[in-house]
């Protein structure tokens, strides 16, 4: 019953209102308040402040400031293992596999549509058919920078609009095509492996997405939007392997794409498997 009635109230709560409340007190200046709310959060979801570049909480100037904290130098070591695609953030395995019959697997009893979760464009869903994925949710405790699994040129980016449910085992259990219904910013790269695209997923609560590239992605007027970056007029950005590329400003998840035939992922990881950014996710198909 209650978890029935969590997830009824996903979908009466109002998505976007709270997340924009939930975004205000994250950028809260007031010392009091966000040296208190940081204190709290911090102990509630044992944060590990140890490997962050600035230890003191209070020294954060909000709280997404201390959320989307740096790291220090060496705390995340790429895989040097010869052409290694990289976790492209912490948290935790969701899901992994191979993309079939145009669809990937959220949960037991439910998938998703390659073609949706992009934002509905058959030439771009059509790089990754028969190819495969890796859905990598991030809990609050976790970095919540997002880095490039493999060197590559930004082809375009895109935002779709949608619902913002909660991302977590519940939710992908009981929302049909939960990662497809919610706000995303795709990201399309051109690297060794062929087309490659990160697309992060926002959640509820999470105020906004951020690239290196546009800054501040959402919450811009909730229509779909696509940017090009390899025409002519504008300077190619190319990212090199382990490299930043996005933050959530609160957590969520970060799906990654390859088309068919170009990644094998390590044997051992499953849904559930701990994962930190820069560990070895896979490796090419010979």
């Amino acid at each position: 019953m209650k978890k029935r009635l969590f997830i009824l109230s996903q979908y009466l709560l109002p998505h976007h209102l709270l997340s924009r409340l939930a975004g205000c007190i994250a950028e809260c200046r007031v010392r009091w308040f966000k040296n208190a709310f940081t204190a709290w959060f911090a102990k509630r979801y044992q944060v590990d402040m140890s490997q962050a570049l600035v230890e003191d909480l209070s020294a954060y100037e909000h709280f997404n400031a201390f959320f989307t904290r740096a790291l220090k130098d060496g705390a995340r070591p790429l895989d040097q293992t010869p052409g290694a695609i990289l976790s492209p953030a912490d948290g935790a395995v969701s899901q992994l596999g191979p993309i079939e019959h145009g669809r990937i697997f959220q949960a037991k009893g439910h998938s998703f549509s390659v073609l949706e979760l992009l934002g509905g464009d058959p030439a771009m869903a059509a790089e990754f058919m028969g190819g495969d994925f890796a859905t990598i949710y991030l809990s609050p405790k976790d970095y919540h920078r997002v880095h490039m699994p493999l060197a590559g040129t930004l082809r375009e980016m895109v935002y779709v609009p949608g619902r913002i449910f909660s991302v977590n085992q519940t939710t992908a259990e009981n929302v049909p095509e939960l990662f497809a219904r919610n706000e995303r910013v795709v990201c399309l790269f051109d690297t060794e492996r062929g087309p490659m695209a990160v697309v992060l997923v926002g959640a509820m609560i999470v105020a906004s997405i951020e690239t290196v590239w546009a800054g501040l992605v959402t919450p811009p007027k909730r229509a779909l939007k696509s940017v090009r970056y390899d025409e002519a007029a504008r300077a190619p950005i190319h990212l090199e392997k382990g490299a930043e590329m996005g933050r959530f400003k609160l957590g969520s998840t970060a799906i990654v794409l390859f088309g068919a035939d170009q990644v094998a992922w390590a044997q051992g990881l499953e849904a559930g498997s701990p994962v930190v950014m820069g560990q070895g996710l896979g490796q090419p198909k010979a």
